[in-house]
């Protein structure tokens, strides 16, 4: 989530302002065949606000059960604001303190994103090398349960603070899973989440290979440095599968490596104060170095922004499958001292116009994930074959042939180099293998230009 913070000091407001405040801004439709809702009347407002007072007075009257008023403010509240979208909520005074706390302090976490798609609780990525990672979970898994509890109904604060834990401790995760005829059993130790987020290597020593896991405060600093180390490179793949996104700042910087004016991306809002451009600067930017983006629905975010960005204003060609498509702005806003709103105020737009959220980036080809089979032609018989096969021959005459070749340095095993990816790991992953095919033709392309 793209969050930033606001401070609002409300006191010594009476119970009908806080309904006021709280209800000012809802759209009442007169025709209920319309989907787009027009702006209340003054006396539309005034008759919504007595419906909740008389509400709220016939339950404190009549209701079976003693009601604390607060309590019951509260939870009215909490369905209010939830009612929004699924990234919206009221937090109480536990759980705005848990929010401080996961913000500032050290916890124990399974290495997921997770967002809302069709009112489902869904995994919008594992992050590499974190226990969700490990354990197995997907992209796109559905979350039944946490634990014994069901998350139907549940919004994602909540199953945030489930999942969430000290370190060491399990949690039973059930999930459902496209490919799978029935729900799936994870239980999983949470640990400490310690994430590298970039990663760098070589393929055919003239492709950079940057891999992106998720956007935190060194991205485009791990991101410079990999492309000093690289300045040779004639082309690169920004692998930005599983990304779940992260903060804005390091997407548009990331995005302002490679592009030299325009806008990045815009943020639009009600509040004025919420409308901004983000704009392409031309110091220090690649404009050249073709350029090949792979996402999946696992990208979200951040990474979308950055993917949408570079497909809009013709710098890259996105290669994977379609995006997440969470493109909204919250912001969390103090209500005195012990609760807060955190609420929608905006919403991501690309530099084309088009939004990302409930939407996602197409990519410019559509790769589903996969491997390529590569089968022998055992009827050719190849140089290397007949040679070792003289030399089997041989070593039954021979014993010392037979030593000499077992001893053979063109026999030893050779260790896997982290910093290069083979052409065998490319066979296991088609669209990284689609994505260097593709990027290799625009290189080629790019043949007799200056």
């Amino acid at each position: 989530m793209i969050q930033k913070n606001k401070k609002i000091i409300l006191a010594g407001l009476s119970s009908a302002l806080i309904a006021t405040y709280i209800f000012g801004s809802f759209a009442q439709a007169e025709d209920a065949s319309k989907n787009k809702p027009t702006a209340s009347t003054a006396k539309e407002k005034l008759d919504a606000y007595v419906k909740f007072t008389q509400i709220i007075s016939v339950i404190e009257s009549q209701y079976v059960d003693e009601i604390n008023t607060t309590d019951l403010v509260d939870k009215a509240l909490k369905g209010l604001v939830e009612n929004l979208d699924s990234h919206s909520a009221f937090m109480d005074q536990k759980e705005y303190k848990d929010l401080s706390v996961q913000t500032k302090g050290e916890f124990g976490g399974l290495g997921i994103s997770i967002g809302m798609k069709e009112g489902a609780l869904t995994v919008i990525a594992p992050i590499d090398g974190t226990p969700a990672f490990k354990a197995g979970v997907k992209s796109g898994d559905i979350i039944l349960k946490i634990n014994e509890t069901a998350t139907i109904g549940m919004n994602i604060d909540e199953s945030v603070k489930m999942m969430r834990g000290k370190p060491k401790t399990t949690v039973h995760l059930t999930i459902i899973r496209k490919s799978e005829s029935k729900p799936l059993e994870f239980t999983i130790t949470r640990d400490i989440i310690n994430i590298q987020s970039v990663y760098a290597k070589t393929i055919d020593n003239t492709l950079l290979y940057i891999h992106v896991t998720s956007f935190d405060q060194k991205v485009v600093e791990g991101v410079k440095k990999a492309l000093k180390e690289h300045k040779n490179a004639k082309g690169i793949v920004l692998d930005l599968r599983n990304n779940p996104g992260g903060l804005l700042d390091q997407a548009v910087d990331l995005v302002d490596l490679f592009v030299d004016e325009g806008i990045i991306v815009s943020q639009k809002g009600k509040v004025e104060s919420e409308n901004q451009n983000y704009m392409a600067h031309k110091k220090d930017s690649d404009t050249t170095t073709p350029i090949v983006v792979l996402v999946n629905g696992g990208s979200a975010s951040a990474s979308e922004i950055v993917s949408g960005a570079l497909q809009d204003l013709n710098r890259s060609v996105i290669v994977g499958e379609k995006t997440f498509g969470k493109g909204s702005v919250q912001v969390v806003m103090p209500m005195g001292k012990d609760e807060a709103l955190k609420l929608t105020v905006a919403r991501y737009y690309l530099p084309s116009g088009r939004t990302i959220q409930a939407i996602g980036v197409t990519p410019d080809i559509i790769v589903p994930l996969g491997k390529l089979e590569v089968f022998d032609d055992n009827l050719s018989i190849k140089e290397s074959d007949l040679k070792k096969h003289l030399e089997n021959e041989l070593s039954k005459i021979d014993e010392n042939a037979s030593k000499t070749t077992k001893s053979s340095p063109e026999n030893n095993d050779t260790s896997e180099d982290d910093s290069i990816i083979t052409q065998s790991q490319l066979y296991k992953d088609v669209q990284l293998k689609s994505a260097v095919d593709i990027l290799k033709a625009l290189i080629i392309t790019q043949k007799g230009k200056k």
